[in-house]
């Protein structure tokens, strides 16, 4: 152990959080090289790198310094990816192709989709298009309004700016662009009020 390490490895027991990051410094990127090479995923190899620094700083009072304090880090870290490998060896995989044995024979795996139906999706896709299409129709004034406000989220200071009109002047139009598709859209009233935010 060199000098400047040992001085570094008694003011970090001593609780010096300063010293204790040095120390991490010049070790976490060996650390995470043995983790990754272990481990064979960068991301697991980061958490397991963190997971070592924790246990080294919670055991860093109890080091004998019978040992170099890398290798006792190396060890540590040694030790946690064998762990984590034990662990997934122990862990039951379930292949979704897999077939089920119920016995009597055997069923195809079926996983249940939380997404909308295929009713639900179509009549949104419907609205959709129907609300577009009436857009379309209305002079583009009114259009781009309606674009920038309701279909972007644009705030009235952005769209004010982006027109290069007053904040008042916007709001009115946005209102007035409203109207007209509501208009055009009157016998879907409930389809006007859902669709857009005000």
């Amino acid at each position: 152990m060199n000098p400047d390490e040992k001085i570094l490895l008694e003011r970090a027991k001593k609780g010096d959080i300063d010293a204790f990051e040095t120390l991490v410094e010049d070790y976490q990127k060996k650390v995470y090289n043995i983790a990754l090479r272990m481990i064979g995923n960068s991301h697991d190899a980061e958490e397991l790198a963190q997971e070592v620094f924790i246990r080294v700083f919670k055991s860093l009072r109890n080091f004998k310094e019978q040992a170099q304090f890398s290798t006792w880090i190396y060890r540590i870290t040694t030790n946690l990816c064998l762990d984590e490998l034990r662990k997934r060896k122990n862990r039951k995989v379930v292949y979704l192709d897999q077939e089920i044995d119920t016995g009597e024979n055997e069923v195809k795996r079926q996983l249940e989709d939380e997404g909308p139906t295929p009713d639900v999706t179509a009549e949104k896709n419907e609205v959709r298009e129907l609300v577009l299409d009436a857009i379309q129709k209305l002079p583009d004034n009114h259009r781009t309004m309606l674009i920038l406000r309701d279909l972007n989220g644009m705030s009235y200071d952005d769209i004010a700016k982006i027109l290069n009109s007053p904040e008042g002047t916007v709001k009115s139009r946005i209102n007035r662009a409203r109207q007209a598709l509501k208009n055009l859209l009157k016998n879907n009233k409930e389809l006007f009020d859902n669709y857009f935010v005000k």
